[in-house]
């Protein structure tokens, strides 16, 4: 018997080693990150490590269509885990239709983060669909090509958006640590139902061993979930259009 909100398992379309042509590989870093565990509210602490979620939020942040989804599979870790900690300013409140008075809704909160940090993270194209031949050929492609020049549509961060992260394709010199770091429970990534009630999805017993964190099984469920992404604020899905037809015609324009 199964919960009406189980996630039902999505077979992948690849199988066998982790790379294929449907598989992207890149390298971000940055001088801190914040993936914060989500459940301690009160003052931010970090994961050891990159989050699915961050990992695929920095995928998005390169190339996003509603026709397809990354599928995270491993998040390399290529520098030793340093915590550090920092006071920072922040407000009691989210940002909606009223204007907040931040003096009225500050607080400082220290935070535990990490510092120079760098992750290789591996994911595939997953449900591509495109009038192309060969869809994830084509998005692979535009990916990596986007990857070398350097361009996103929006800047990718680690974590939080005030530690923005640099992004380039890896080499053969970068090595994951030789290390085993104990997790225990990690948020995986949101998960929509059938109405479009989003839920929070986390993976137990994690680990990250000699510097490689698995997830591509556990993420499979992510993959079933209902969420449109065809459906995007306006402003955010203006950029994403702007930007797409300005390297289209970039494109063109090459000799």
């Amino acid at each position: 018997m199964t919960s009406k909100n189980a996630c039902p398992t999505v077979l992948l379309e690849q199988k066998g080693d982790h790379m294929n042509n449907s598989t992207v590989r890149i390298k971000v870093w940055g001088e801190f990150a914040c993936f914060t565990r989500p459940d301690l509210k009160v003052e931010r602490m970090t994961y050891p490590c990159m989050t699915p979620s961050a990992a695929r939020g920095v995928l998005d942040s390169i190339l996003w269509k509603p026709e397809f989804s990354w599928h995270v599979q491993r998040i390399l870790v290529l520098t030793p885990v340093k915590f550090y900690s920092v006071k920072r300013n922040e407000i009691n409140k989210k940002q909606g239709k009223t204007p907040i008075v931040v003096e009225e809704n500050r607080a400082q909160r220290n935070s535990i983060v990490l510092k120079d940090v760098a992750y290789i993270i591996e994911a595939s194209v997953h449900h591509a669909t495109s009038p192309v031949t060969n869809p994830t050929k084509k998005y692979v492609e535009m990916f990596n090509r986007r990857v070398r020049k350097g361009q996103c549509w929006r800047r990718p961060y680690s974590g939080t958006r005030e530690f923005a992260a640099e992004f380039s394709l890896p080499d053969d010199n970068d090595k994951p640590i030789a290390e085993d770091i104990p997790i225990g429970s990690m948020f995986l990534d949101m998960w929509y139902d059938e109405k479009g009630v989003p839920m929070p999805r986390f993976f137990y017993d994690v680990s990250v061993r000699q510097g490689v964190l698995e997830c591509a099984k556990e993420y499979e469920q992510i993959l079933s979930s209902n969420h449109p992404r065809g459906e995007i604020a306006e402003y955010p899905r203006k950029l994403i259009h702007e930007f797409n037809l300005a390297e289209e015609a970039s494109e063109e324009g090459m000799p």
